[in-house]
């Protein structure tokens, strides 16, 4: 599959599910990578496209994927904690600002790192552009602030997938269920 066409651009720029053999949610992947996990014979496509659209090349039609499994068990190693990335953050204070409550566009360290504060989860928020130029690198009380949220390191399976609410496909519902309970 050289070139991929459908009749709508997005398509290759959506993202696949990813299940483990045992159909646990692994984590999202862009189009492409899950199309050549299938075509290499490492996955199989466990629900196509609803719209039956389908990725054509010269000798093959493949059905667009939204969800596909593993055909070998993968373990998953524990982790202790969930690593703090800008996307995760976000997705942690639902995109809004943890000072005014705006939407966010930045990270802000409550205590500031100038001031020894650490780059951890529970000394980073979600902030507004105006609110981290207005606090800078003061601390909360000599500005008289407080935060709407305090915040805490996230917990639980369904942290590995980080694409999955912004991505989410119909779908998925039954198998991100699963990690939510």
């Amino acid at each position: 599959m050289s070139t991929a066409r459908s009749t709508e651009g997005d398509t290759i720029h959506r993202h696949v599910l990813l299940l483990n053999a045992s159909y646990e949610p692994l984590t999202t992947l862009p189009m492409r990578r899950a199309i050549l996990l299938v075509l290499r014979e490492k996955a199989e496509v466990v629900h196509g496209d609803s719209a039956g659209k389908a990725l054509h090349s010269a000798t093959t039609a493949l059905s667009v994927p939204s969800v596909i499994r593993l055909r070998r068990y993968i373990r998953v190693p524990y982790r202790r904690r969930v690593p703090l990335t800008r996307v995760a953050l976000m997705r942690r204070d639902g995109n809004r600002c943890a000072y005014c409550g705006k939407r966010a566009e930045t990270i802000d360290h409550v205590i500031p790192r100038s001031r020894g504060g650490g780059h951890v989860w529970e000394n980073v928020v979600a902030s507004c552009k105006t609110c981290n130029h207005r606090k800078a690198d003061r601390l909360l009380d000599e500005l008289g602030w407080t935060l709407n949220v305090t915040p805490t390191v996230p917990r639980g399976l369904h942290w590995r997938l980080i694409n999955g609410e912004s991505h989410g496909d119909p779908q998925w519902a039954p198998y991100m269920a699963r990690v939510a309970a």
